[in-house]
């Protein structure tokens, strides 16, 4: 039985002369075409053989068998299809008179097949202004991309517009390079049979191998996300994780949790969630709601019910730890002004700003590949957070 080879393509479908070329070079290497798919061609391997092919061109995707018995007639085998292209061989020794002897008449087969792959490239090139303009959005409408990226959920929808803009690319130049095709046969300049191919193989074989990572990744990615994310209720007690406890700021023997907002078995009122992402193997996420009995708020809106919402990073790149405070900054001040956020000198920290307004504390502090944003809700001192935040930062800075 013979072997059966697979060979990734040399270039793209539309070098035809590449390869017809590559083809013909297979065969004396013993290797016979059999099929062309998308990326690889089959191959059966043989005797060596001394071969001509030729690759006709025609908007049907099947040739008729009229068509194959008038080439066969002519000394051409037909031998396999690809969309629009069909391919043909001959053995050197038959001799057989080429398929298209008149270039320009041979233009007129690639008509239908131009006006196609042009409508298709301004389909395609409309729908990735589409896909930019979405993607751009979620970059950068608020204004915070380093967030975004540690997030890491626009990763894989910024992976797929990579593939699919690349696809965009390929669309177009196919339609280019058919219209140039075109015009060099209508000036009689005709296909060049023994085009080289090596240069382009070299190109489409690397071009290949980052698409294989790329879209590898863009199943990977979120299947890590979803093992390694989850909610929980925050417990009474502690925990030896990275984030600050309403408790420990409060110092209230008195405070007690606020009534349960359940949801999926989960408190979301008093609740910690942590992430996963490329740019930030460690994340967490925490909600946590108290009240006092018997304290009222100075304002007398109410029974006194502390609140904290907390932000944890351990970032895989140290460098981005400013650009991401920046960008927390930025999506969490609400309608509070640049010049309410201030930076404070701190001997633990790499960086640390503070921001006050009446019942409300906020901290953004960072160290090393740590970050972590307090906002609390209290009237608790701002230095007990801080304090807070030194003793949790050392868990994770490293």
């Amino acid at each position: 039985m013979n072997k059966t080879v697979y060979k990734l393509r040399p270039s793209d479908y539309w070098r035809i002369g590449e390869h017809e070329n590559w083809f013909a070079d297979m065969a004396a290497k013993g290797f016979h075409l059999k099929k062309m798919g998308l990326q690889f061609v089959k191959f059966v391997k043989g005797e060596p053989k001394e071969m001509r092919y030729r690759i006709d061109v025609s908007i049907e995707k099947k040739i008729t068998p009229e068509q194959i018995q008038m080439y066969a007639e002519s000394g051409w085998d037909y031998v396999t299809s690809n969309k629009y292209f069909h391919v043909f061989s001959s053995p050197v020794e038959r001799n057989a008179a080429e398929l298209h002897t008149d270039p320009a008449e041979q233009s007129y087969t690639l008509k239908e097949l131009d006006k196609k792959l042009a409508l298709n490239a301004g389909f395609v090139a409309i729908a990735m202004i589409l896909i930019i303009s979405m993607l751009s959005s979620l970059w950068f409408l608020d204004g915070t991309p380093i967030f975004v990226l540690v997030d890491g959920m626009a990763i894989q929808q910024t992976i797929l517009a990579i593939f699919l803009g690349y696809s965009a690319y390929t669309s177009l130049q196919a339609a280019i390079s058919i219209r140039a095709l075109r015009k060099d046969l209508i000036n009689g300049i005709p296909i060049d049979h023994h085009a080289p191919w090596k240069k382009h193989y070299r190109l489409n074989s690397i071009i290949a191998f980052l698409f294989t990572v790329v879209v590898g990744l863009s199943a990977i990615i979120p299947f890590i996300q979803l093992v390694k994310s989850d909610t929980k209720t925050l417990p009474e007690a502690s925990l030896d994780l990275p984030f600050v406890r309403l408790a420990d700021v409060e110092q209230n023997p008195a405070l007690v949790r606020d009534e349960p907002y359940m949801i999926d078995d989960v408190d979301w009122g008093n609740r910690y969630t942590y992430y996963w992402s490329p740019f930030a193997p460690i994340q967490y996420e925490t909600d946590e709601n108290g009240v006092v009995p018997g304290r009222m708020w100075e304002d007398g809106s109410g029974e006194y019910s502390p609140s904290m919402h907390t932000r944890v990073f351990k970032l895989s790149i140290p460098s981005m730890a400013d650009h991401l405070i920046s960008d927390l900054i930025k999506r969490y001040k609400y309608e509070s002004r640049d010049e309410d956020f201030v930076k404070t000198k701190h001997p633990t920290f790499d960086l640390l700003i503070v921001h006050e307004e009446e019942a409300m504390r906020e901290v953004f502090a960072s160290k090393g590949k740590a970050v972590i944003h307090v906002r609390y809700y209290g009237y608790a001192d701002i230095n007990a957070i801080i304090e807070n935040i030194e003793n949790k930062i050392e868990l994770i800075h490293e």
